[in-house]
């Protein structure tokens, strides 16, 4: 995958802006004590991962679109391949599936939120920025 996409970028948690620096503070996204957690800046280019206070409450808004996107891509699917299973069932299996995944797209969409505002610049030495 490219480095200069945003996909790369979300996909692999790397900073929005030189695709070298880790964006969380933990690469694991389950692990819950740090979950969401995010460095303060970039160590490879210095850029600052928050603009303001409160600057990824945004991206709760994401979050439930990733939400949404899993709850009907899970009822679609799970009814076209077996149709006998009944409403309460594919309920428990969505629940089972957001609760499961919860953390994960709970990083993405902080994620997903930074490539929206930041964007790739290369990776020049900090002291020329």
């Amino acid at each position: 995958m490219l480095k200069k996409t945003k996909l790369y970028s979300i996909l692999n948690f790397k900073c929005p802006r030189c695709h070298k620096g880790e964006f969380l503070e933990c690469r694991n996204v389950y692990n819950l004590k740090k979950a969401g957690n995010l460095r303060e800046k970039c160590d490879c280019c210095d850029l600052k991962y928050s603009r303001e206070p409160g600057f990824y409450f945004g991206a709760m808004f994401v979050s439930y679109a990733l939400g949404v996107a899993l709850f009907v891509t899970t009822w679609v699917a799970t009814t076209v391949l077996y149709p006998q299973y009944s409403a309460e069932l594919l309920l428990g299996i969505i629940i089972a599936l957001i609760i499961t995944l919860g953390p994960y797209l709970y990083a993405l969409s902080k994620i997903i939120w930074a490539n929206l505002f930041f964007h790739y610049e290369g990776t020049t030495p900090k002291k020329n920025r």
